[in-house]
């Protein structure tokens, strides 16, 4: 498969694996050769804590063969909702960490804008292996682009229902400068402009009970990557002595310049300049 793919220019194969990463990474081939991206899907069953990603990360980089290119994923179509998983107060922090690890991350639709599982009627089932594995239909509800009839999806009556879509749609959150949505737009745009972030090492910081932080670096660009996951604020230490905010999901703006330390709201997430 990989020989064929290679016949062609901007291509890519990625492979759906559900495994412990040690064992993904013979995905990868002999000499890399084979695919490109095999799914990472180990942080969907990873407890949503510190220490534990903190720990995932490292056993993740360990495993990789030596040139291959990581990649994360936090939710498909196959699990519940991210937002339901982790909780609607995790949205903001996950987006923050899934677009700073190093790799390429996949992103499932809806999960931009924070939507959670749907319940659906035992009538209105349509996933023919809901008998094997209950609940999936209720992470495959249409997009909901904006508030009209049908969520902006279509013009009938979709297969599965919408859910509350009145205020969770595209053109609600894209209208509100503070939404999930802007802020998975702000972290792809820093992304983007960040050789750090796009490509550079990842070294882990530090990690507590509550709190994470990592560095990404590349060509003379350094930027860390602060995470509170606990309730309360949390002061995380940077390893210099000043850094500017490129994007943060709460407190800071995008400017702020911060000292040694920068401190966090419950539940958030930062990127820092250094």
């Amino acid at each position: 498969m990989r020989k064929v793919i290679d016949e062609f220019p901007e291509r890519v194969m990625i492979a759906e694996a559900y495994m412990p990463v040690e064992k993904l990474a013979a995905y990868y081939g002999r000499d890399l050769a084979g695919a490109h991206l095999p799914f990472n899907f180990t942080l969907i069953d990873t407890p949503f804590e510190s220490r534990a990603i903190a720990a995932l990360i490292e056993r993740y980089e360990k495993a990789l063969p030596e040139g291959a290119w990581p990649n994360w994923v936090m939710g498909n179509h196959d699990r519940p909702r991210l937002a339901s998983r982790i909780g609607p107060e995790n949205a903001a922090l996950a987006a923050v960490l899934l677009l700073t690890l190093r790799g390429t991350p996949t992103l499932y639709y809806g999960d931009e804008i924070g939507m959670c599982q749907v319940d659906i009627p035992p009538g209105r089932m349509r996933d023919p292996a809901a008998a094997d594995v209950p609940g999936r239909d209720g992470a495959r509800t249409p997009m909901r682009w904006d508030a009209s009839r049908f969520a902006g999806f279509s013009s009938v009556e979709p297969w599965l229902p919408l859910g509350d879509y009145a205020a969770d749609n595209v053109a609600a959150e894209r209208a509100a400068a503070g939404s999930l949505l802007n802020l998975y737009r702000r972290l792809i745009a820093v992304r983007r402009n960040s050789r750090a972030l796009g490509e550079g090492r990842i070294r882990l910081l530090a990690v507590t009970a509550s709190t994470l932080s990592f560095l990404r670096e590349a060509g003379g660009e350094a930027a860390v990557v602060a995470l509170n996951f606990g309730d309360g604020p949390a002061a995380l230490t940077l390893p210099a002595d000043a850094g500017t905010v490129l994007v943060a999901s709460g407190r800071y703006r995008a400017g702020d310049t911060v000292g040694r330390e920068i401190d966090l709201p419950g539940r958030a997430g930062a990127v820092v300049a250094l």
